[in-house]
């Protein structure tokens, strides 16, 4: 299988870059741009893509990739910063612009027979930066330029070396899908090898070889992803497989015993159910931090596993529905960026963690999961659920949490849920939940002074959880979901609705 490796030099569309190659069936992986020369060749590209960035090549501590990049013999694809970066690598010159370009710009083709291959000529294109070529280095020829920006487009076809100032991974740039397929099909000359049955075969390989004999334990949530982990082992070591669905308290109303019915009797999984509400919820008392929350959580979830497998006896993996998001978010793996928030699975786990981990899903992206699923022959209505934190409301909770306040949440979040069904938005969103607010505000109800909570309403769009934009939603939708929560749920009285998109702010509260 063809791999192409992409350098993150902290641009805010890598992602997107690794989506955009997936889904031209070019399976595609992230590293952070100071990843050793040795990793990389181990790593076996097939292409390399050195993405855009926020700094000048000249800025003291700019990111540089490691020296060698441009001498492992493979076909490079510089993305605005990563174009730049190869010039200054390669003997050419890069100064700062008199006008930065920032949004759309038209970009004239000079050459159509490599990287602007059957590009339409004065198509739009999405600018980001504030440096520019000045001079392309030995051996390149322009091959597209804009009003601005006179070496738009650079090639070096001898060398198999390309680069754009402006952004071909975003829908802004209309021909941005066709200059990234003449990148990997017609220059580089791979093949569209990656999807989602092939994806399942080389899984349960991997899976029967790393296993053997030997048990594994994977943690339900609820949600696709650990359902699709468990199906995949599942279909690679059959019995050996048990299934752990904890309700931690943090669950939605009624979510525990549904979810415990399909698991046994819709998916013919052996699953062992466990009732820790009282465990978590006295663990969670007092702790306000977001990132307590979520490593605390963790690792109770961790200390029941490894309870139940000194029960079951054997059981010396432990399956997670880790995804390629929750990898991103919580570690530094974005070149010069942080930690956005620890996922449960991915930052909540213990440094003396006695299971071997089996993740499968962490190299694909939300999308591709519930391909994925379809695949493995899940019905659309499970597939089409909004995705559910691993922490469950404990992150929709600001603040401390105790049985009082997720009764209050529960009761506002099925509102939320059942108007966006009833106003059949709910496969049009990608998610749509309450949150609980730490203040109080004054209100009157039945002529009489209130001091009562208040809840926030977050309904977003978005195809991977990675962006997000928040939901234009009807007034008289937003009017029915506040007059319900005010009189519906004992203890609120002022609803507010999140405009807020992703990024800046995440789709969860916490």
């Amino acid at each position: 299988m063809h791999k192409v490796l992409i350098l993150d030099f902290g641009s805010q569309y890598t992602q997107l870059i690794a989506r955009k190659i997936r889904e031209l069936g070019v399976y595609s992986e992230i590293m952070p741009f100071n990843t050793p020369l040795s990793t990389i060749r181990e790593a076996g590209p097939s292409a390399l893509v050195l993405s855009g960035g926020p700094q000048s090549v000249y800025e003291k501590g700019a990111p540089h990739p490691p020296k060698g990049i441009f001498d492992l013999g493979v076909p490079v694809l510089g993305i605005c910063y990563g174009v730049q970066l190869m010039a200054y690598f390669l003997g050419g010159e890069v100064i700062p612009t008199k006008m930065r370009e920032y949004g759309f710009a038209s970009l004239r083709v000079c050459d159509r027979s490599g990287l602007l291959a059957k590009v339409k000529d004065k198509e739009q294109v999405w600018m980001s930066h504030g440096d520019r070529l000045e001079k392309v280095p030995p051996g390149f020829v322009i091959t597209g330029s804009t009003a601005n920006t006179q070496a738009a487009a650079i090639e070096n076809p001898r060398r198999r070396f390309y680069g754009v100032q402006f952004h071909p991974e975003v829908i802004h740039t209309k021909e941005g899908r066709k200059i990234l397929a003449n990148f990997l099909f017609n220059l580089a000359g791979l093949e569209a090898d990656w999807d989602m049955s092939s994806f399942i075969e080389r899984k349960v390989t991997e899976i029967r070889e790393s296993v053997g004999k030997r048990k594994v334990i994977c943690g339900l949530s609820g949600g696709v992803d650990s359902l699709v982990t468990s199906l995949i082992i599942h279909k690679a070591i059959k019995n050996q497989l048990v299934c752990i669905f904890i309700d931690n308290g943090l669950l939605r109303r009624g979510q525990y015993e549904d979810l415990m019915e399909a698991f046994r009797h819709k998916f013919a999984l052996k699953v062992i159910g466990i009732d820790a509400s009282d465990l978590f919820l006295d663990k969670l008392r007092g702790i306000t931090s977001p990132e307590r929350k979520r490593k605390t959580i963790g690792r109770l979830f961790i200390h029941l596993f490894e309870r139940e497998a000194t029960r079951i006896g054997g059981a010396q993996f432990l399956a997670q529905g880790t995804i390629y998001p929750d990898v991103i978010e919580s570690n530094p793996v974005k070149g010069p960026s942080s930690v956005i928030k620890s996922h449960h699975n991915v930052g909540g786990l213990p440094k003396g963690l006695r299971f071997k981990l089996i993740e499968p899903l962490r190299e694909l992206f939300k999308d591709e999961v519930r391909a994925l699923a379809m695949e493995l022959g899940v019905d659309k209505e499970f597939i089409r659920q909004h995705p559910f934190p691993g922490p469950g409301l404990a992150v929709r909770v600001i603040g401390e949490i105790n049985r009082e306040i997720l009764d209050i949440l529960r009761a506002a979040d099925d509102v939320v849920v059942e108007e966006i069904r009833r106003a059949g938005l709910y496969n049009k969103l990608w998610q749509a939940f309450a949150v609980l607010l730490p203040v109080r505000s004054v209100g009157v109800m039945g002529d009489q002074r209130t001091y009562q909570r208040v809840v926030a309403v977050r309904l977003v769009q978005s195809t991977d959880g990675m962006t997000a934009n928040w939901y234009p939603a009807a007034p008289r939708l937003l009017a029915r979901i506040s007059t319900r929560i005010v009189n519906e749920v004992q203890g609120v009285n002022r609803v507010v609705y999140d405009i807020t998109t992703k990024p800046p702010g995440t789709i969860e509260w916490e």
